[in-house]
């Protein structure tokens, strides 16, 4: 077993070779001043079960280059099988279109398949449809029982929210991990960055809430739900528990202006600075590190995925 910290996750994916007891395997990335980017592979591969650890984070396209780059280079110099494991999958909300659109999330699974990949590792992707775009098998693994974990010592909530009809099946599991009710916002994307919330479906007044999605992207879709939360009587201090923290564009500006108390996120994307405030991360590493040693072993994954 061999495991490759590809560029857009060398820490996450060397904490996971730490938790594993291995020693990440060597290579270079060279980035030329074109754009190119050449992987050379510094070490045998020859023969081995390699699991490669890449999230395909912004800039989206960059890091799915040197995805496949990286593939290609494992499999010439004689891998005897490859993995992929993609702590944030781009281009998953884009699962289904409307009048002339592209299908993003098949694109995206059209190209990652063309790195030969025997089998994929996904962590929270958008949704569970994303899996049948693939033509090879998936494991859909799940950070929510970390994250419940982060959030129970300090636990002062009395109910938990999904922020849209997305994130209900992701509330329902927190809701029965800390033994709180659930209750969902309905909200409307106007487009990439501004969203509307029209109601809460659920009794909130009164209560603390956590907020629960897999993904915070530019912040919109958590201000309107806060805001429809406070509208309905909902109380502080609120929390937040996201897999993947993006805080793409206005992400932090917005955040400076919530009511949140704690922010909880998995590292499956490296946070950049400037830092943001409340924000707690918690690692992912032990449950990469754990499905790659059963997967090596070829032992279940059943209970590292969603309900």
């Amino acid at each position: 077993m061999m495991v490759l910290a590809g560029p857009a996750s060398a820490g996450l994916g060397a904490a996971v070779c730490e938790t594993l007891g291995v020693r990440p395997t060597a290579y270079e990335c060279i980035r030329f001043p074109d754009g190119e980017t050449r992987i050379d592979i510094q070490q045998s591969v020859r023969a081995c079960d390699v699991y490669v650890v890449q999230s395909t984070s912004p800039p989206v396209a960059q890091h799915v280059m040197e995805l496949l780059l990286i593939a290609d280079a494992c499999r010439r110099a004689g891998a005897a099988r490859l993995t992929a494991v993609i702590p944030y999958l781009g281009y998953a909300r884009q699962e289904r279109r409307t009048q002339r659109q592209a299908l993003g999330g098949r694109v995206m699974a059209d190209i990652i398949g063309t790195g030969h990949f025997e089998r994929l590792m996904l962590i929270d992707a958008h949704t569970p449809a994303i899996e049948g775009f693939f033509g090879i098998p998936v494991e859909h693994l799940t950070a929510v029982p970390l994250l419940a974990g982060a959030v129970a010592p300090m636990h002062s909530h009395s109910i938990v929210v999904a922020p849209d009809l997305g994130a209900v099946k992701r509330a329902r599991e927190y809701g029965r991990r800390l033994g709180l009710p659930v209750a969902v916002v309905h909200k409307t994307r106007l487009d990439g960055e501004a969203v509307e919330a029209h109601e809460v479906i659920g009794d909130v007044r009164g209560k603390a809430p956590l907020i629960v999605d897999d993904m915070l992207s530019t912040g919109a879709t958590l201000a309107a739900a806060i805001g429809a939360l406070t509208a309905a009587g909902a109380v502080e201090p609120m929390t937040v528990a996201v897999t993947h923290a993006l805080l793409a564009g206005r992400a932090r500006d917005i955040l400076a202006t919530l009511p949140i108390a704690r922010l909880i996120v998995a590292d499956t994307v490296p946070l950049e600075p400037p830092p943001v405030p409340h924000l707690e991360c918690t690692s992912v590493a032990p449950l990469i590190a754990t499905a790659i040693r059963r997967d090596h072993r070829h032992e279940s994954l059943a209970d590292l995925r969603m309900p």
